[in-house]
């Protein structure tokens, strides 16, 4: 089979592989699409924990099962499935096992025509998403409905604010909050994407590099009893300016490095969390699978609401992302 595989750092090559074989437990799955994860970047890049070489990339895919190996039900094969690609969690919703890991790394992934998986990571594609929509969902929306419910606790009418809005996970976080009806916020550093997440259901934006643009802001719509990162780096004493006393801050992340400085004159409550991760017995998994589709039912049954569904992953506009060269937009290969 045709493969994208990572012989080093920086030295993908697209290669013919042996199609891999089911073993016990497990499933072959022929893919009908692949999502980009920035973490696969990084991976390239040498930036990542766990290297090894050769590995084919790719933590997110959706296709048809074609071969059940041993211990599985013959039935699943020819089913229409959506993969999750967070592997071992454990038993504790708290933290991860030392054994987790996820598709991509060090298994090989879904940059290829065929991947083999646990059977107990496939589930039946959700029929109101595309083969590209349903392949694009798994990554960075476990990570997003993870920060926001599982370690925030969003709740309904608190406001929340959602850093970085051209982020995979950013997108996924912001329509998880606009559906339970919270007050959702965004930053991002272009008048575009602010314009598109207002679409999506942010009530207010504001362009994080202009100077001191939390002040007014904050003033006007804060304090967040919620706020979501990625990035980390110097920004991060603003987020914890525009949270409320006892809010949460939510980080899976730091793109732009480390915070020079932790402010300590607040109190919020600092949460990490895990990249992919899923709550014990997959209930983020499927949680996050029903309320992209009952955003998408909000919105047909809504009037005149316009870009209120949870759609995936073209959220910013994939044609606008290319033209731009812009970086955290998850897209199909």
């Amino acid at each position: 089979m045709k493969a994208a595989v990572l012989r080093g750092v920086q030295e993908l090559v697209l290669d013919t592989v042996p199609q891999p074989t089911p073993q016990v437990g497990e499933v072959v799955v022929r893919l009908h699409a692949a999502a980009l994860n920035h973490r696969d970047v990084w991976i390239k890049g040498g930036h990542y924990a766990g290297l090894k070489f050769p590995v084919i990339l790719g933590s997110d895919g959706a296709g048809t099962v074609v071969e059940a190996g041993p211990g599985v039900d013959p039935s699943v094969v020819g089913q229409e499935v959506i993969l999750n690609p967070s592997l071992d969690w454990g038993h504790s919703e708290k933290a991860q096992e030392p054994r987790f890991s996820i598709l991509g790394l060090p298994r090989d992934g879904t940059f290829a025509e065929f991947v083999s998986i646990p059977a107990t990571q496939v589930f039946p594609k959700p029929t109101h998403l595309s083969w590209e929509e349903a392949a694009a969902l798994p990554l960075a929306g476990l990570t997003a409905y993870r920060a926001v419910f599982t370690r925030a606790g969003l709740k309904p009418h608190e406001r929340i604010l959602i850093n970085g809005i051209g982020a995979g996970t950013a997108l996924f976080a912001l329509q998880f909050a606009a559906a339970v009806g919270a007050v959702p916020c965004v930053t991002s550093s272009a008048p575009w994407k602010l314009e598109r997440a207002h679409e999506l259901g942010s009530r207010a934006g504001s362009l994080y590099n202009l100077p001191d643009w939390s002040v007014e802001f904050g003033k006007h719509h804060g304090p967040f009893d919620v706020v979501i990162d990625s990035a980390g780096g110097p920004g991060f004493e603003t987020l914890v300016d525009l949270t409320a006393s006892g809010g949460r801050i939510v980080f899976f992340g730091a793109t732009c490095g480390n915070p020079p400085e932790q402010p300590t004159r607040k109190r919020p409550h600092p949460h990490g969390s895990n990249r992919g991760s899923c709550a014990v017995q997959n209930h983020g998994w499927l949680a996050t699978v029903g309320i992209a589709r009952r955003q998408i039912e909000n919105q047909s049954a809504t009037p005149g609401r316009k870009g209120t569904g949870t759609r995936v992953p073209r959220p910013m506009g994939l044609r606008r992302r290319q033209a731009q060269g812009g970086t955290g937009l998850r897209q199909p290969l």
